[in-house]
């Protein structure tokens, strides 16, 4: 068999695993078309307030995409004051509020989203290839190196090593996606979600990670052999109905459900999702635990998740290098947690003996 046609099949695959059964999938808020909605409340409290305090919170995406339409980000500050300041270009959206010294710094922001589960059918070669850029989108944001997305040096020679051979944009891709299965591993102990550090992991060998380390590494790859390529940063907000008890939020407090997903565009398909990292999650977390590549829960998730994501998951943003409005600290890498500071410096968004929040997400109708 030829390496197109294996794709081609690969690809169909992948679209009959995406969805099975679809019309079981109809949960109780969602509606004919597949649209389900999600509204995502978010309290933010600074345990240890010293002088002026300032909380960054991140908002639902702020540009409507195939799997998301954010219908509404609302936020309050009580004795503080708090505005909304977008990016257009990371379709970042960042809940910015300031609290004078003496007042209690508490946030809370509510994001009322509608998702759907998205795939592009990878089987079908476009009759009419489209230019990258005809959609108006700026794909030279998505091509640039950023501080811990390097495109050059090691992460350079690794892309060419992998995407040796491969001539079209699918080819590259899916060839990126299998390196990244193949060879990371998904390490509980990292903290968080990890920091996509991705020259550090390549130079050092430790493939080891969270999903903004694996989900980074394909990025940069990406990148570095000529494909536009973004992190979603967000949160998963509903458990999986595909039948993965690790792919999903096991309640409605999904405090710490953060995730983080990528997307690659393709010459002909426009942006395509994917997610590596979390089939080394399932390896890694799906009952019993620690499965082999070639177990069939797997293999399933293998083949899904390279074309298709099931949306039990909220999108915040695509952005890297992210500057805090009024902030006195470097940008942060990426803006999926909240983030506070006070006149003693940054707070730790992991640390609960100082910052204290708390995220749930319930399906409405």
């Amino acid at each position: 068999m030829k390496r197109r046609d294996f794709l081609r099949s690969a690809g169909a695959a992948s679209a009959v695993l995406a969805f099975p059964q679809a019309g079981r999938l109809l949960g109780r808020g969602t509606s004919a078309d597949g649209w389900r909605t999600f509204e995502v409340m978010t309290h933010v409290e600074v345990l240890k307030p010293s002088g002026t305090t300032r909380i960054w919170v991140p908002a639902a995406l702020v540009s409507e995409t195939p799997y998301q339409k954010t219908l509404a980000n609302s936020f309050a500050a009580a004795g503080g004051k708090a505005r909304l300041v977008e990016r257009a270009a990371d379709s970042l959206g960042i809940i910015a509020a300031e609290f004078r010294a003496g007042v209690q710094p508490i946030v809370t922001v509510t994001s009322r989203i509608a998702t759907r589960n998205y795939a592009v059918d990878l089987s079908v070669v476009p009759p009419l290839p489209r230019e990258r850029g005809s959609g108006g989108e700026d794909l030279a944001h998505f091509l640039r190196p950023t501080k811990l997305l390097p495109t050059g040096g090691i992460v350079k020679s690794t892309a060419d090593e992998i995407t040796h051979g491969a001539t079209i944009d699918v080819d590259k891709a899916r060839a990126i996606y299998e390196w990244i299965v193949d060879k990371t591993f998904r390490n509980p102990k990292t903290r968080g979600c990890g920091l996509g550090d991705i020259r550090f992991m390549l130079e050092t060998g430790d493939l080891g990670g969270k999903c903004a380390d694996l989900n980074a590494l394909y990025v940069g790859l990406a990148r570095a052999a000529g494909l536009p390529a973004r992190d979603v940063y967000g949160l998963r907000v509903a458990k999986s109905q595909l039948g993965y008890q690790s792919l999903g939020a096991s309640s409605e407090k999904v405090t710490k459900s953060q995730h983080c997903r990528a997307e690659v565009y393709l010459d002909g398909y426009g942006w395509v999702p994917v997610d590596p990292a979390d089939v080394r999650k399932v390896v890694l977390e799906e009952p019993p635990g620690n499965r082999p590549l070639d177990d069939g829960l797997v293999q399933q998730a293998r083949a899904r998740l390279f074309g298709s994501w099931e949306m039990n998951w909220m999108a915040y943003n695509f952005g890297h290098d992210v500057a805090l409005p009024g902030s006195k600290r470097e940008p942060v890498p990426f803006f999926m947690y909240p983030q506070a500071e006070t006149a003693d410096g940054s707070v730790d968004s992991l640390d609960p003996d100082n910052f204290k929040y708390e995220i749930s997400a319930r399906e409405i109708l």
